[in-house]
């Protein structure tokens, strides 16, 4: 990681604005290009410094989930989202103009659904009802 982690409450640089990459990584996110907002947010989350660089990778872990979700892959789908959601705790309920704490409560949701279905019916969840990354404000 660039720098090392600094030592710093997480929530720290949370009234900071919000970096551009993350702007567009959560529009991406948004609009169901979740294999693009990965590329955009891993740019964003290999050059920043931790512990801020958790929310994004938070975020980019969930937009990979529901992107394995898509392609079929169950495991690789509850995995991510698991680790997204538990990444995401600390920046809630919000950080850089983020609704962290509705993506965790709307991403928790869409896990358990995806559990409740399993492999077999995991292709029934029409994904453009997958959550969406809320804004309280990119300052």
């Amino acid at each position: 990681m660039p720098g090392g982690a600094l030592d710093e409450d997480p929530r720290a640089r949370c009234a900071n604005p919000a970096p551009e990459a993350l702007r567009q990584g959560i529009e991406q996110f948004n609009a169901g290009e979740f294999f693009e907002q990965h590329e955009t947010l891993e740019t964003l989350w290999r050059q920043t410094r931790a512990p801020i660089r958790g929310l994004y990778h938070g975020i980019l872990q969930i937009g990979v989930g529901f992107h394995h979700w898509r392609n079929g892959n169950h495991h690789g789908a509850s995995v991510l989202l698991d680790e997204g959601i538990d990444r995401l705790r600390p920046f809630a309920p919000s950080c850089q103009g983020v609704d962290v704490a509705g993506l965790i409560r709307d991403a928790s949701w869409a896990r358990d659904e995806l559990l409740r279905l399993g492999p077999e019916g995991m292709k029934s969840y029409d994904l453009t009802r997958a959550p969406k990354v809320g804004l309280t404000g990119l300052g």
